[in-house]
């Protein structure tokens, strides 16, 4: 319960009141006037006119009847969390994943592209541009009452400074990214990695939920790590920490460039397709280098074999992972989540042999969606409920 209110410039006070009101509103669900004007001291003539215009304001609504305590039965407020929209973006590999969502982060429309290649900075920027105005014509939203947009980028991202260090791939090499992006877009950006973004998504809502030590493993066109340490994002004296895919595992000498690290180039999709081309020859765009792997070892010893070199590396980095980090759970995600249940046991069985104390091994529980999520839930983490009031 908070102290009431008592001088100041009266605009200033209205403010600072309905900024009470809104937060017992979204702390308690739903609640009502004379819940509210017990908790917030404030008077319940006061509490009500803020309330009107508050729902004048769309910020609040009525949404049924409470439990009576001897008198009439009060009207419960919630919070209207359509009100406002915010969006999220993920670049994986060649594909650009967007959505809007509302205020409690619900998708309200998606928007999937396949990028042209070579990426580069400019052309990626505008398909995300259009890709915006798609998602608020579809989901009917102004573009006014959107307040903000996540975006998942590959590589290095130092998100005070909105430049991203390291991205070969689109040539963003210490470029202000974050600033073009905002100028382009013309509204506030959250930059980050892209596996950072898919692991806060699966933190909030997927294998992560109830776990304050996790490292998220992804393998995709690379290989990445996401790490919450004490519930806190670990991100490294130059926010590079959780680049595994420059771990020394597996031949050196095969590295096409400088860009991809020895571990990916040998163990990402890329590599894995590249070695296993004898005999998967027919591999279709889009389809899982794991699971077509598993079908062709049933027959084929190459293939088998290849299969247990592939579980063997990755489970050399998750080995070097646990006994530095030692958290409590591993997700597996990406190509990762193909892996059979026989091929996962390999893994913890190799683990158990290595390493002293082997984490929860899961899979990652939200696909593709985890970016998004993440991206999303970046803005509703960094954007505070108060500022809402500053809109009307």
């Amino acid at each position: 319960m908070r102290a009431p209110r008592k001088t100041g410039n009266s605009k200033l006070v209205k403010k600072l009141n309905k900024e009470e009101v809104l937060q017992q509103v979204i702390q308690h669900g739903q609640i009502s006037r004379a819940d509210i004007s017990k908790q917030t001291l404030l008077s319940r003539p006061c509490v009500s006119a803020l309330v009107d215009e508050m729902i004048q304001e769309g910020l609040l609504q009525e949404v049924g009847m409470g439990d009576s305590k001897g008198g009439r039965k009060p009207i419960l407020l919630e919070y209207n969390y359509q009100a406002y929209a915010i969006a999220g973006a993920i670049f994986e590999g060649s594909i650009l994943d967007m959505a809007i969502a509302d205020m409690k982060g619900e998708f309200l429309a998606r928007h999937r592209k396949r990028l042209a290649q070579p990426a580069n900075g400019e052309t990626v920027i505008e398909d995300l541009a259009a890709g915006l105005d798609r998602l608020l014509a579809e989901s009917g939203i102004p573009r006014e009452r959107l307040l903000g947009m996540g975006v998942g980028l590959q590589g290095v991202t130092q998100r005070g400074s909105g430049t991203v260090s390291f991205s070969p791939s689109t040539g963003w090499m210490g470029s202000p990214i974050l600033q073009t992006i905002e100028s382009r877009l013309g509204l506030p950006v959250i930059i980050d990695n892209d596996v950072n973004m898919m692991t806060l998504g699966e933190y909030v809502r997927g294998a992560g939920i109830g776990h304050s030590n996790v490292v998220y493993m992804y393998v995709g066109t690379g290989i990445g790590a996401g790490i919450i340490l004490d519930g806190q994002f670990y991100r490294g004296s130059r926010e590079a920490a959780g680049e595994i895919g420059f771990m020394m595992i597996g031949p050196v000498h095969n590295r096409p460039n400088g860009a991809s690290g020895v571990f990916e180039t040998n163990f990402s999709i890329p590599g894995i397709a590249q070695q296993a081309k004898g005999f998967l020859s027919d591999l279709q765009e889009g389809s899982s280098v794991i699971e077509q792997l598993m079908l062709c070892a049933k027959q084929n010893s190459e293939a088998k074999a290849l299969l247990q070199e592939v579980y063997r590396h990755w489970a050399y980095g998750m080995a070097n992972i646990i006994s530095i980090l030692n958290p409590e759970i591993l997700i597996l995600s990406g190509e990762m989540v193909h892996v059979d249940d026989e091929g996962v046991k390999q893994i913890h069985d190799w683990l158990t042999e290595w390493v002293p104390e082997v984490p929860c091994l899961e899979k990652a529980a939200l696909g593709e969606r985890a970016g998004l999520i993440g991206a999303v839930h970046s803005v509703l983490e960094a954007f505070p409920f108060a500022r809402l009031l500053d809109k009307e």
